[in-house]
């Protein structure tokens, strides 16, 4: 008779000693996490965030939005988190800081204009929803078509990035004078065969006469894949974190 009593006592035990899961079944809440976005059609697109393993909600996070490159176009939702800024977080994953937001392009682009850039910044306002995030430190990046993608979103919402990092993409020059406030570390292999290292020397050079002052790494006898070298750069995420929105 006094058995629900005992389940009540044992019960309140362990919250007590904290043995309980934030959410029922113990469901996963830190590291890499598989998500589903519902757009206002119904349409779903699967991605991923990264929730730094010291998450517990009571202090904002900075937040990293990475764009692929064309190879990692697809709908299974994970062949984005394998190549570029997944691999760097995955390398350091007990530490590393931010929030990463892995959305994936189903239709090879990510201008700003697009479906597949449309769905990338609703997919960043539903992190930010659902997670404590640091508005004035969310940071862009992308590789190749990435890279292309985050100079056209930079252009289109300069006032979002507390810093971009393009990597070995283009951009318009004519947009320089819209993105000349946000800190940009822009890098490059200046044997790329597949985007000619000259379009992100145009880039920076657009920007430097608007009155910026980007880093810029041309890295000599590297080909198309100056991203694994970039994301492994200990001083690129110091440089990040102290970016901030005024």
């Amino acid at each position: 008779m006094f058995g629900w009593k005992a389940e009540v006592l044992v019960a309140l035990g362990a919250l007590a000693l904290g043995a309980v899961p934030a959410r029922a079944g113990g469901e996963k809440q830190t590291g890499f996490l598989d998500k589903v976005y519902k757009g206002p059609d119904g349409a779903e697109a699967k991605y991923v965030v990264f929730v730094p393993h010291d998450y517990d909600g009571k202090k904002k996070y900075p937040l990293i939005l990475f764009l692929h490159g064309a190879g990692e176009t697809g709908s299974d939702g994970q062949r984005q988190v394998k190549v570029g800024l997944g691999k760097a977080v995955k390398a350091k994953e007990k530490s590393f800081e931010c929030i990463v937001v892995f959305p994936q392009s189903q239709k090879r682009t990510w201008r700003a204009d697009s479906e597949d850039g449309k769905r990338a910044l609703a997919i960043l306002d539903e992190v930010e929803k659902n997670y404590r995030v640091d508005t004035r430190r969310v940071y862009l990046t992308g590789l190749s078509m990435g890279g292309f993608g985050t100079w056209s979103l930079a252009a289109a919402y300069p006032d979002r990035w507390a810093a971009i990092v393009p990597i070995c993409g283009g951009g318009n020059p004519q947009t320089a004078e819209k993105i000349k406030q946000i800190p940009c570390w822009c890098f490059h292999g200046d044997e790329d065969k597949a985007v000619k290292v000259d379009m992100s020397r145009a880039m920076i050079k657009a920007l430097k006469a608007a009155g910026a002052q980007p880093r810029y790494d041309e890295y000599p006898g590297v080909g198309h894949n100056s991203w694994d070298r970039a994301y492994a750069t200990p001083e690129l995420y110091e440089w990040l974190l102290q970016q901030k929105l005024k």
